[in-house]
């Protein structure tokens, strides 16, 4: 008679004292050597309060009264309402886009941000770069004047008028009610300038 084999039953491996402690000592190893980094991390953030950004506000009409000399025209710097801030106002010489152009960035009260651009020189070509290749959408009414209106595939609408010679595009993602605030503002600025 053949005996059955049985199943061997499987092995549990015995950790002696020695062995247990080194395993628990790499354990604790990394637990200590984690705790150093965080605490290395933690303390100069910990020790430097935080800072709130703190608005931007240039003075647009000293800017552009510096500016008119190399512009040949008196830049736009509109009167706006109280709670409007401009973060950079500059001329640029047309070193890249071949047309010299004053720039002005506004942020609104509800911190949206618009960009005003006026040139004496302006071109289809020049109006399409700064519109950043935008289409033309229609037309909308601000300031009591049709601005062409155009809209950018990156959600950026423009608004673009031609008045005795200058041209003026304002850009923002934000509401077209805001826009129309400056555009406004752009428009008497140029009335009260005689261009």
């Amino acid at each position: 008679m053949s005996e059955q084999q049985q199943p061997e039953e499987p092995v549990t491996p015995t950790l002696t004292a020695k062995q247990a402690k080194r395993a628990n000592a790499t354990v604790i190893g990394m637990l200590i050597a984690t705790g150093i980094t965080l605490a290395i991390v933690l303390v100069p953030v910990l020790l430097n309060p935080y800072q709130k950004a703190q608005p931007r506000n240039v003075d647009v009409q000293a800017i552009a009264a510096e500016a008119a000399d190399d512009a040949g025209y008196d830049p736009l710097a509109p009167d706006l309402p109280e709670g409007w801030t401009a973060n950079y106002a500059r001329w640029d010489s047309g070193v890249n886009s071949g047309v010299p152009a004053w720039e002005v960035g506004y942020l609104t009260p509800d911190t949206e941000f618009i960009r005003l651009t006026q040139t004496n020189a302006g071109n289809p070509t020049w109006v399409s770069q700064t519109t950043r290749d935008s289409l033309v959408a229609g037309e909308r009414n601000a300031g009591g004047a049709t601005w062409q209106l155009r809209d950018s595939a990156n959600g950026e609408a423009h608004l673009v008028t031609e008045v005795d010679g200058m041209t003026v595009v304002l850009s923002s993602e934000g509401d077209l009610s805001s826009v129309d605030v400056l555009a406004e503002a752009v428009l008497a600025d140029l009335a009260a300038s005689g261009q």
